[in-house]
C-alpha cells in the first residue's frame, strides 16, 4: 500500500483522536508552518537529566549542519508521552510541523500508522548513509516488516539495574537476583540505616509501565495479543501489585519516591542511599561518574522470572528489556526531505554517535561506534547483553494509547500510594478501565482509525 493511501486511510480517525487529545492537554509544537526552506525543524524529547549537555549538543550539531548544508536547525521539544503523541497527531491533521522527529521506539508503530512519515526504501537508506551501518537489533521496531520501515535507529537504551556492590556485600548478598521475588528479598536485606533496597520513580512519565510490561512478559503475557488487549489479566495485576508493594507493604523504597521522577531516583542511588536502581540505562553513566558510588557499582540484567515464581513458565518470555531507544522519522508532508536526510546522515556517523554517547551515555546504533564503545568499556557487557535480550512492544498504531493506559493506572494510584495502600479492589477497577480504553483503541485501529 502506498504512503498516500495509508495516510488517507487513517487521516479521519487521526483527526478525531488528536482533536480530543488537544482539548485535554497542551501541544508542544512551536507555532509556524516551517515554510522557510533554509530552516529544518527537528523535534525531540526534552532532557531533564542533562539539560546543559543537550544545549551543547544542539549547538554543535546545528553548527556542523550549517557548515555542510547552509541551513539552520530549529529545535522543538516534548516533555511527556502525551505531548509526544499530540505532536504527531497534530502534524498529521495539519500537514505541517517538524521535518524530523526523534521519537521513542515504542511510538514508532503509531507514527507508522499515520502514513505521514517517509517509508525507507533503497534510495532513502542510501541518503542517510546506508542501512547496513546500523546494528541489526536496533532495526527491530523500525516498521512492521524489514521492507516496510520508517524508523531510523538513533540511540539505543537497553534497560538494566545499577547495583551498589558495597551495600550488597555488607548484607551478605553474593549472587545477583534473577527473579523479581529475589530482587524484593534482596531489597529487604539492604534496607535500613538510612538506605533503601531500591530507588524507584513512581511519578515518572516513562518508567512505571516498563516494570509492568517486563514482569508480564516474563509470565507469558504480551499486553497486546494480535488485536486483543490483555491488561486485566492476572499476570498484569500481579506485576502492578509487586511494583506498588515495594513502597507500601515491603517498605524497600523511600516513601518520597512516590513523587519522584527518574533523575531523583538516580540521585538517590548516586548518593549511595539505595542498593538497586532498576530500570536504568547507560544514560546514568555520567551522573554516577565522580559520585559517592563511583567504583562501587556495576550494571546487571533485570530479573526475567515473574513475580510469584522461582523459574520462568514454559510460555514466559526472557525479555530483559523492551527494545528501547529513539528512532528518527522524516515527515513526508513537507518539502525538506533532502535536508532531513542530510541531518540524519550527520547524526548517524560513527563520530557523531560516539559524541552522543560521551555526552549522554546512550549507546550508538551505528555498528562501528557501538563496537568501539564496547571495546573501550568492558563493564557495559550486561547492557550489551540486555540489548540482545530486548523484545519489542506490539507493532500496532494503537500501542501509544495502550502505553498511556498502563501509565494511567499508576497515575491514578498515586494518592492511594501516599495513603499507604492500593487495595485489590482499586487496582482491579483501574485495570478494567485501562483494558476498556486499550481495547477501544485497538478496535479503532482495526477499523482504520489511529
Amino acid at each position: 500500500m502506498s504512503t498516500g493511501r495509508r495516510r488517507t486511510r487513517v487521516l479521519v480517525g487521526a483527526a478525531v483522536v488528536a482533536v480530543a487529545a488537544l482539548s485535554l492537554q497542551g501541544c508542544a509544537i512551536v507555532d509556524g508552518s516551517g515554510d522557510d526552506p533554509d530552516t529544518l525543524r527537528v523535534m525531540m524529547g526534552a532532557d531533564t537529566t542533562y539539560p546543559k549537555e543537550r544545549a551543547q549538543w544542539q549547538r554543535e550539531t546545528a553548527a556542523e549542519f550549517e557548515r555542510t548544508t547552509g541551513a539552520d536547525i530549529q529545535w522543538e521539544t516534548y516533555s511527556t508521552p502525551q505531548e509526544e503523541l499530540t505532536a504527531i497527531q497534530t502534524s498529521v491533521i495539519s500537514g505541517q510541523g517538524p521535518d524530523v522527529y526523534a521519537i521513542g521506539t515504542t511510538f514508532t508503530p503509531t507514527a507508522y500508522a499515520t502514513g505521514a512519515f517517509v517509508e525507507m526504501g533503497a534510495e532513502q537508506w542510501e541518503a542517510v548513509g546506508g542501512k547496513d551501518q546500523f546494528a541489526p537489533a536496533s532495526l527491530g521496531i523500525s516498521g512492521p516488516s524489514t521492507s516496510k520501515q520508517i524508523g531510523i535507529p538513533f540511540a539505543s537504551r537497553p534497560f538494566v539495574m545499577a547495583v551498589n556492590t558495597e551495600l550488597l556485600a555488607r548484607a551478605g548478598i553474593t549472587d545477583l537476583p534473577t527473579s523479581w521475588d529475589q530482587l524484593t528479598e534482596d531489597a529487604r536485606k539492604t534496607t535500613g540505616d538510612g538506605t533503601y533496597g531500591m530507588a524507584i520513580a513512581y511519578a515518572d512519565g516513562f518508567d512505571p509501565w516498563k516494570f509492568v510490561w517486563g514482569m508480564a512478559q516474563n509470565a507469558g503475557n504480551t499486553i497486546v495479543d494480535g488485536g486483543t488487549a490483555e491488561i486485566d489479566a492476572p499476570a498484569v495485576e500481579q506485576a502492578y501489585r509487586t511494583y506498588f508493594d515495594w513502597v507500601t507493604k515491603d517498605g524497600v523504597v523511600d516513601p518520597a519516591a512516590i513523587g519522584w521522577n527518574n533523575p531523583q531516583a538516580l540521585a538517590q542511588f548516586a548518593d549511595g542511599k539505595a542498593a538497586f536502581f532498576p530500570m536504568t540505562t547507560t544514560t546514568s553513566l555520567n551522573s554516577l561518574k565522580g559520585s559517592a558510588v563511583d567504583g562501587k557499582y556495576e550494571y546487571a540484567l533485570l530479573p526475567t522470572v515473574p513475580p510469584g515464581a522461582s523459574e520462568r513458565p514454559a510460555d514466559g518470555i526472557e525479555a530483559a528489556s523492551i527494545l528501547s531507544g529513539d528512532n528518527l522519522v522524516v515527515a513526508d508532508y513537507g518539502s525538506k526531505q533532502d535536508l532531513s536526510f542530510a541531518f540524519v546522515k550527520q547524526v548517524s556517523s560513527p563520530q557523531a554517535q560516539e559524541r552522543y554517547f560521551e555526552l549522554f551515555g546512550q549507546l550508538p546504533t551505528n555498528s562501528v561506534a557501538a563496537d568501539r564503545i564496547a571495546e573501550q568499556n568492558p563493564d557495559l557487557a550486561p547492557i550489551v547483553r540486555a540489548g540482545e535480550l530486548s523484545k519489542p512492544t506490539a507493532f500496532t498504531g494503537a500501542w501509544s494509547d495502550v502505553q498511556l493506559s498502563l501509565v494511567d493506572v499508576v497515575v491514578q494510584s498515586i494518592p492511594s500510594l501516599k495513603s499507604g495502600e492500593v487495595s485489590d479492589d482499586q487496582l482491579r477497577k483501574r485495570l478494567a478501565a485501562a483494558q476498556r480504553d486499550a481495547q477501544a483503541t485497538l478496535d479503532r485501529q482495526k477499523n482504520g482509525g489511529l
